[in-house]
């Protein structure tokens, strides 16, 4: 996709979510690897395990994104509904895959247990569709090139999912990525309110194109400030991209050490 930053969704499924019951690390960690392959990730939803909303939210992210990438919903149980509802989102049929049969059927026949209607289940993706491996677990991913989008599912257990990612989803995505090196740079101010370091935030923001900026705190606003600034920056080389992040960070520690404050060294966090 040259010319432009790819546009990246995130849609977990699950009403465990929505009440609580589990914490939601899959769109965390999705988020950073798709940032850092170059994508700008634009929504992170959580829908519940009803066809009508996984329809619906599939459908505006295809309309409005590169790549939609879905967790959750994938297995045996009566609820996993994630392909159902992409299917419909897409005007797809949902259809059994062979090579999904198979994928399922090794992994069962591998432990001893029969092929029930339920585990079948997890062999039904969308017409056109193609299964991507699961090295850890039963259900298989889905991968759906439509229109020159992407739209690729993958299990709700954590595991699962970052091994399908790492090993069957991320070598296809780099090959659409803008190939742009990220880096991620951070350091920690104490001694300043972020009330007061905000308007040199917002001059350091503009200096550089491809950089974002932000404060996080970690302590009080008043009482004991403690800041986190963190850059996110990307450029054509990983050096461009560490120069940017350098420079504007350098610029607010200096701005907060004339506040008053005490500043950490600078660090950076590298993608292989």
């Amino acid at each position: 996709m040259p010319g432009k930053e790819p546009i990246a969704w995130i849609i977990t499924v699950g009403n465990e979510i929505l009440v609580g019951r589990i914490v939601n690390t899959n769109s965390s960690w999705l988020a950073e690897k798709l940032t850092f392959m170059g994508f700008r990730v634009e929504r992170i939803i959580t829908v519940p395990d009803r066809l009508e909303d996984i329809e619906e939210e599939v459908g505006r992210g295809v309309s409005r994104a590169d790549v939609v990438v879905t967790t959750g919903g994938l297995g045996p149980t009566y609820d996993d509904i994630t392909l159902e509802g992409v299917a419909r989102a897409v005007g797809r049929r949902l259809v059994l895959n062979q090579e999904a049969l198979e994928m399922v059927r090794r992994f069962y026949e591998k432990v001893g247990y029969e092929l029930t209607e339920e585990r079948l289940k997890m062999a039904y993706l969308p017409e056109g569709s193609k299964p991507l491996p699961n090295p850890v677990g039963a259900a298989p991913g889905m991968l759906l090139r439509l229109n020159g989008k992407v739209i690729a599912s993958l299990p709700g257990v954590p595991a699962e999912m970052k091994a399908i990612f790492e090993q069957h989803l991320a070598p296809l995505l780099r090959e659409i990525a803008p190939h742009r090196e990220a880096v991620d740079c951070y350091f920690t101010l104490t001694g300043v309110p972020e009330s007061g370091l905000a308007p040199w935030i917002k001059r350091a923001s503009r200096m550089e194109e491809g950089v974002y900026l932000k404060s996080h705190p970690k302590g009080h606003e008043t009482s004991g400030p403690v800041l986190e600034i963190r850059a996110l920056a990307s450029g054509e080389t990983r050096e461009e991209a560490l120069g940017k992040a350098r420079r504007v960070l350098e610029y607010v520690r200096e701005r907060g050490e004339e506040l008053g404050g005490k500043a950490s060294e600078i660090n950076c966090i590298l993608q292989d």
